[in-house]
């Protein structure tokens, strides 16, 4: 993982034109740089401010600065992400960012934008899905592409190291903007930084590329429980069929029900909903049994022969 942020980025074969989600700080810094210089007029610069910190005023005018200097123009995005009842912040503060973003990205005329996000940022995200007791799709991590909200966002520099990047900015004598964010310990990212991965790189120096092949290796398993999942859900029934549910295994019956929520109705159900649920299931051999168990933002029901999901809305 001491690959630099040139070599990184020529051996992504990125999509061009590409727009970097540019904050200032050292990772989107070494994106836009390396990336302004090898396809001259082909990047953009999106700035998006939070108006989250008292700082946040003056990140703007050194990222206009920047892009000034590089010749690369810098659309900033002004957002409020302000978090509801029930949200946390940073959910908030992301969901917000990704809108942001991706209308940005398409106003602009790219067809894609990029993340700064590297190798220790998919460490650490690992590390976050296995204290939560997540599944394979956390400890997938993040993946170099997705689409979201009508956008392409990648990821060229999953394969290069916090440090390799500050070390190469180093070298080229280039400032940067710190956020005082990143040293607050409270955050359990932040915790997960300043004392987890220094133990790790002790203990393991290679952890970088074996964390990196693991998620690579959940990422291959999920796919083929989604298309598992797939074929199930057509075989049962959208929305499924109850009868049909409990003619599968426990565990692909839970993989088919999880598939389901989040295709059709964009909800995550956490393990004690999805068991709780599939009790229900088991249970469910009268005409008379009543199902109505929460899940994420509303509540799966019997309606008559198969499941349904009321939103809260709704409820």
């Amino acid at each position: 993982m001491g690959l630099k942020v040139p070599a990184a980025l020529l051996a992504f074969e990125p999509t061009l034109p590409a727009a970097v989600a540019f904050s200032g700080g050292a990772d989107s810094t070494a994106l836009l740089l390396a990336a302004a210089r090898a396809w001259p007029g082909q990047i953009f610069a999106i700035h998006v401010h939070h108006g989250l910190q008292a700082a946040a005023d003056d990140f703007a005018r050194h990222c206009r600065q920047f892009c000034d200097g590089l010749g690369v123009s810098l659309h900033q995005v002004n957002v409020d992400a302000r978090h509801e009842s029930g949200e946390s912040p940073e959910d908030a503060a992301r969901k917000a960012r990704y809108t942001a973003l991706a209308q940005a990205g398409l106003a602009l005329g790219v067809k894609a934008v990029w993340l700064a996000q590297h190798a220790d940022d998919q460490v650490e995200t690992m590390l976050l899905a296995l204290s939560r007791g997540a599944g394979l799709p956390g400890l997938a991590a993040m993946p170099a592409r997705f689409e979201r909200n009508g956008m392409r966002f990648e990821r060229p520099l999953l394969g290069v190291s916090g440090p390799a990047i500050r070390e190469w900015l180093r070298a080229e004598g280039v400032s940067f903007v710190e956020d005082p964010t990143n040293e607050d310990r409270g955050f359990t990212r932040n915790r997960i930084r300043h004392e987890l991965l220094p133990a790790l790189e002790k203990a393991f120096p290679q952890f970088r590329d074996t964390f990196a092949r693991s998620a690579r290796h959940a990422a291959q398993a999920q796919r083929v429980l989604s298309a598992v999942a797939a074929e199930d859900l057509a075989r049962v029934g959208n929305p499924p069929s109850i009868a049909a549910l409990r003619t599968l295994e426990r565990a692909r019956q839970a993989n088919v029900l999880r598939h389901w929520l989040l295709a059709a109705h964009k909800v995550h159900s956490n393990a004690a909903q999805l068991e709780e649920l599939m009790n229900q299931v088991a249970a469910c051999s009268t005409r008379g049994h009543d199902i109505r168990i929460k899940v994420g933002n509303g509540f799966v029901e019997r309606n008559g022969e198969c499941l349904g999901f009321r939103p809260h809305l709704d409820a």
